[in-house]
């Protein structure tokens, strides 16, 4: 409890979220008329408590501001120019979670030297003022010569004065010229990385392609940028080849046999590694009534990729896998993730398994993990599945529907209500899947299909990755957990205000759950708001990451999780598997000391390449899209306004789910001001208004594949 005179906590963050640059104790008491010993140690343990909570963050010399600010003088790279003409920038260095805030830089005072303008690639020294959260102004205090970005990946054309490079980030607005001596051997429409020089003519930027990576004409191309413009890593050293190329699978040994046990993998029909195969029968334990014994078994990666090995050095760079729509990057070379590492029908396979047993209420009341050999008896797809539990099996699912499929439906059933019970965060996103034809053109973009047996697989996963999280804190076994924060106040605040303007008011409830956040869905679910909820509560969540300090799921309601269930695509599950046999003595392959040490280290550096791999996957899907659009343009399309900012509107088509720019200097005639908490711009002469949400018609203006960038105007 505070003294009558001293500002309230609430007071102070107001005060910390209102300045535009970070503040210390210093400004703060000087705010408050705050003095004497008594008064500096209050307020110390006020900003403690502030920072504990997440709502602020101390950052250089102990001045604090709202999470993930950025400091109030910063290096800036130019990025480019918007769609309303304003200089942008970014940060040089960014660590926080997702895109850094916008940058927007202030017109430069002109010296009588008048220098060269500013043009992308430009570094330099600002000094930042905090419009809000994701939004600054910049003042160019100098420019910091020889530190401009060194690189960029782009489309080269011919020209009358030598050539061009279109950059392929959609950030990057301004062409760079290439004269003939730095053309290399770049044919028109490749894909060439070039190093930027300093501006020539009339301060037009230059660049020297120095790789050529193939033609853009090559559908297959938009996946190819996305790689390289992300540094994923696409070739493996030839000594973690060979170490897979020499694997072979174990003898029986010490491990269970688990062959004779018809255990099946479902997967996409598309899908070409298995790595997890699923198994139930009802609990023949007459002290657990109408409860379900399940196996779930995991492909032993840890007995191929062995600690410090050529095979655990590339994997570990590269994180996991990556999927893009014409290709797949993986994180095991082919001869173990397609492999002696996939679950193949009829072949013996080396695994991981989890016999688990869940009550009548599916709950998990105990479970013992496994060492074993299996053999899957079939691979099933999602679509076979759910027909065969539809009552339309075929030659395949014919012959184990009763004795296998039913079974797995029955332990489902009671996995859901367990799950609804605990009222887990319910999302309605669509998820655009992006169909390629034999030509690696694309031939639609629809909604994927989710059935009751892809929901199945994920809640066998879930339970598997608990019982995995539940050894580790059980036995004190040092690990990955798979954590995910609850939402910051900040957000709430924004999200309440949202969610307020179309009449779901969220309770102001200090202890937020996701049972919250389910309650405001379903009370929107089957109106023209459910996605765009959805969206906004998605947005509103912290990120999941990986770590060894365990602070719960929030968004599937779970104290402990874990991923145990995918180490062919995820490091993460591979350090799971490793701490699991090191703890449970299950033999060779288990978790190194030297690991033991890093793995803070580990989880922050897996968490960042989960993260660059869905950046990656969303660009190529961008990109498809953009190209599926291509030859539509001045079509007319209905859609719905998915995101608001200063300078212009986000509309998402409902054909096909594509995502495209309004900019707000084609918005008709009026100035329109940006009225954030309400999602919305507002004319400042007619008051026409845009919201979040509203249904429109657009027409598209512009497609560019490269960039994976699409404009639209509105059609009325």
């Amino acid at each position: 409890m505070t003294d009558s005179h001293f500002p309230s906590k609430d007071a102070i963050l107001a005060f910390i979220r209102s300045s535009t640059t970070p503040v210390g104790k210093r400004e703060i008491a000087r705010a408050f008329k705050l003095s004497g010993s008594a008064d500096r140690e209050t307020l110390k343990d006020l900003l403690r408590e502030l920072e504990a909570d997440g709502t602020v963050e101390r950052g250089r010399n102990k001045r604090m501001a709202p999470p993930q600010s950025l400091p109030a003088v910063a290096v800036l790279l130019v990025t480019g120019v918007d769609a309303d003409g304003e200089l942008a920038a970014r940060p040089l260095t960014w660590t926080g979670e997702g895109n850094p805030p916008r940058i927007f830089l202030l017109p430069e005072r002109k010296s009588r030297g008048e220098e060269k303008p500013l043009v992308v690639g430009d570094t330099l020294l600002a000094k930042l003022a905090r419009i809000n959260d994701r939004l600054y102004e910049a003042r160019v205090i100098r420019r910091i010569d020889g530190e401009r970005e060194g690189r960029i990946l782009g489309v080269y054309r011919p020209s009358a004065d030598g050539g061009r490079i279109l950059p392929t980030d959609r950030r990057h607005k301004t062409e760079f010229l290439v004269l003939p001596p730095n053309r290399g051997d770049a044919e028109p429409g490749d894909l060439v990385f070039a190093d930027i020089l300093p501006a020539g003519r009339a301060g037009q930027p230059q660049a020297r392609v120095v790789e050529r990576l193939g033609s853009t004409d090559e559908p297959r191309a938009f996946s190819l940028i996305a790689i390289h413009a992300h540094g994923i890593p696409t070739v493996f050293p030839h000594a973690a080849l060979r170490e897979a190329e020499l694997a072979a699978v174990p003898a029986l040994m010490q491990r269970e046999d688990l062959r004779d046990i018809p255990l099946v993998t479902i997967d996409g029909a598309d899908a070409r590694d298995f790595d997890d195969a699923v198994w139930a029968e009802a609990d023949s334990d007459p002290e657990n009534p109408d409860g379900w014994h399940l196996i779930v078994a995991i492909a032993d990666v840890s007995y191929y990729v062995r600690p410090g090995s050529a095979l655990d050095r590339t994997a570990y760079e590269r994180g996991n896998s990556v999927y893009f729509p014409d290709r797949v990057v993986p994180m095991l070379p082919e001869a173990l993730s397609n492999g002696l590492c996939s679950l193949r029908p009829g072949e013996d396979r080396a695994c991981l398994a989890f016999h688990l047993w869940i009550d009548r209420n599916g709950v998990l009341i105990r479970h013992r993990l496994v060492r074993g050999l299996m053999r899957s008896a079939a691979r099933l797809t999602y679509e076979q599945v759910q027909d065969c539990h539809d009552g339309r099996p075929d030659e395949v699912t014919g012959p184990l529907a009763d004795g296998v499929i039913a079974p797995l439906f029955g332990a489902y059933a009671r996995l859901a209500a367990a799950r609804a019970k605990r009222s887990t965060l319910e999302l309605d996103l669509p998820e655009r899947r992006v169909h390629i034809d034999e030509r690696g053109r694309v031939a639609e973009i629809a909604r994927r299909e989710r059935h009751d047996s892809h929901r199945l697989i994920e809640e066998f996963m879930i339970a598997a990755n608990v019982a995995a999280a539940e050894v580790l804190e059980r036995r004190t076994m040092p690990g990955l957990f798979r954590i995910h924060d609850r939402p910051s106040m900040e957000k709430m605040e924004a999200l309440r205000g949202f969610l307020a303007g179309i009449g779901h008011p969220l309770t102001k409830s200090a202890d937020l759950t996701p049972d919250h956040f389910t309650r405001i869905l379903r009370k929107v679910e089957g109106t023209s708001h459910a996605t765009l909820v959805s969206e906004v509560v998605l947005r509103a969540q912290a990120q999941a990451a990986y770590s060894p300090d365990n602070i719960g799921h929030f968004g599937l309601a779970l104290h402990r999780y874990a991923h145990f269930t995918s180490p062919i695509r995820r490091y993460a599950d591979l350090i799971v598997h490793r701490a699991l046999i090191r703890t449970l003595g299950l033999g060779v392959g288990g978790l190194d000391d030297e690991t033991l040490g890093r793995l803070a280290e580990i989880g922050d550096h897996l968490s960042g390449t989960e993260r660059r791999a869905a950046t990656a996957e969303r660009d190529a899907v961008d990109r498809y899209t953009a190209a599926f659009l291509a030859d539509r343009i001045g079509d007319r399309f209905s859609g719905r306004i998915s995101g608001v900012s200063r300078f212009g509107l986000f509309v998402r088509l409902d054909e096909s789910g594509a995502d495209g720019l309004v900019p707000a200097s084609s918005l008709p005639d009026d100035r329109y001001d940006h009225d954030e908490a309400a999602h919305a711009l507002v004319g400042q002469r007619t008051g026409r208004t845009y919201r979040l949400g509203s249904q429109v018609k657009v027409v598209l203006v512009e497609a560019d594949p490269v960039s994976g960038s699409t404009l639209f105007r509105l059609a009325n």
